[in-house]
């Protein structure tokens, strides 16, 4: 198993002069982080932007100084070249590419010219668009992979649901915080246990990139209610998993303080799409 990476992710040296933020530092490594956490194997591309204008470069616009060619050719033969590691290895899980990069862009690229409506552009750089066969993902999407799941821990349904979730996010490459395998669940359980579990899903909570929180039932579970809430209030991401076909008004599902503080989804299939797991990345575009 293994993904194709864009090479600036290993070597940000490889970038163009000035471009690159500590933000960009934090998701490149995050990434590497998460292929080794998974074992999967890292498979850079080369870099056309380095081969054509050189290491020490200025960024620019792909109108302003790659659309020749020249450069068109050079794209040709590294096509060939990947193609043929593909032709070896097997189709990889993905790409993992670089927004605004006008090789390397997934969803947008830096196409110019620049300050015109086509600055940044949708859809994939120049050297990306000739793969529409391989997902892809950005490396800021793959690098948010600690998943919190809040959810009602409270009888066997409950946990065994809560553990399929966890199964199923962590084959698709998810860290998972599971907060029922954490502390006595009796209810002989005194205040500083307590206070301990408490501590340590505080802690999981300022540690995870994005929260799934399950919201089925009549109404929902008190505790997770807090932690979407806790989330949203410190800038995190909540993903609202609601199975249940019941609904609590002619426009609510469950709470709309609950439903307007995250992405509600209604199954297993559009949690993974929203998560964008590299296992079921968007569809390609060019």
């Amino acid at each position: 198993m293994y993904v194709l990476i864009s090479p600036c992710i290993l070597n940000p040296d490889l970038r163009a002069r000035g471009i690159t933020c500590q933000e960009d530092l934090e998701w490149y490594i995050r990434a590497i982080e998460r292929c080794r956490r998974f074992g999967i194997e890292m498979i850079p591309l080369p870099c056309p932007e380095t081969l054509y204008l050189g290491a020490d470069r200025e960024p620019g616009m792909f109108l302003d100084r790659l659309n020749t060619p020249e450069f068109a050719a050079l794209l040709g033969s590294l096509e060939t070249e990947v193609r043929a590691i593909i032709d070896e290895r097997g189709l990889p899980l993905c790409i993992i590419g670089v927004n605004s990069s006008p090789a390397c862009g997934v969803d947008a690229s830096y196409y110019g010219p620049a300050g015109s409506d086509q600055a940044r552009r949708p859809g994939r750089g120049a050297f990306l668009s000739r793969f529409p066969d391989i997902p892809a993902l950005d490396v800021a999407d793959f690098s948010r992979y600690r998943v919190y799941l809040a959810a009602p821990l409270f009888s066997r349904a409950e946990k065994a649901y809560n553990i399929s979730l966890f199964e199923i996010l962590s084959s698709h490459f998810f860290e998972v915080y599971l907060p029922q395998e954490v502390g006595d669940d009796s209810h002989h359980r005194g205040q500083m246990t307590h206070r301990d579990i408490f501590h340590r899903h505080l802690a999981a909570l300022g540690n995870t990139d994005v929260v799934v929180a399950v919201i089925d039932g009549a109404d929902a579970d008190s505790g997770t209610a807090w932690e979407m809430g806790y989330a949203y209030a410190h800038g995190i991401p909540v993903i609202a998993i609601r199975t249940d076909f019941r609904m609590v008004g002619h426009h609510e599902q469950v709470n709309l303080m609950l439903e307007q503080s995250s992405i509600l989804v209604s199954s297993t299939e559009g949690l993974l799409k929203t998560l964008k797991s590299p296992r079921c990345p968007a569809a390609s575009r060019t």
